[in-house]
């Protein structure tokens, strides 16, 4: 940190990085993150999550964890929710699938049929 500016700067986005975690209310993405998941590189995907959404300015999605859905095969499982819309669970999502995930998805309102299991 160099200035006071730079700290404004940090200040704005770690509050929109909160944003995204804890606010908004248009569309939910729900990442599980039991010891599977984690196992399977969870952290990797929401990472990615995170990054895509900040790259694309996209403040109001909420972005939550949840633990084992049971599918300990199919993990990093990531959960897609449109409003209006049934929840759509992704499969073995790794930080490309992330992307592509909001970028198709999240964005255009395409589901990726192939990395569904669960509609």
């Amino acid at each position: 940190m160099k200035s006071l500016e730079d700290l404004k700067k940090l200040r704005d986005s770690a509050r929109q990085m909160m944003h995204l975690r804890e606010g908004g209310d248009s569309v939910r993405i729900v990442i599980g993150m039991g010891t599977c998941g984690i196992a399977a590189g969870a952290r990797e995907t929401l990472a990615a999550v995170m990054q895509e959404l900040e790259r694309l300015h996209l403040y109001d999605v909420v972005v939550t964890q949840t633990g084992c859905a049971g599918f300990c095969d199919k993990e990093p499982l990531v959960d897609v929710i449109l409003p209006g819309q049934p929840r759509v669970t992704y499969a073995k999502v790794d930080g490309e699938r992330a992307r592509r995930i909001i970028d198709e998805h999240v964005v255009n309102g395409r589901v990726i049929e192939q990395w569904v299991i669960e509609r």
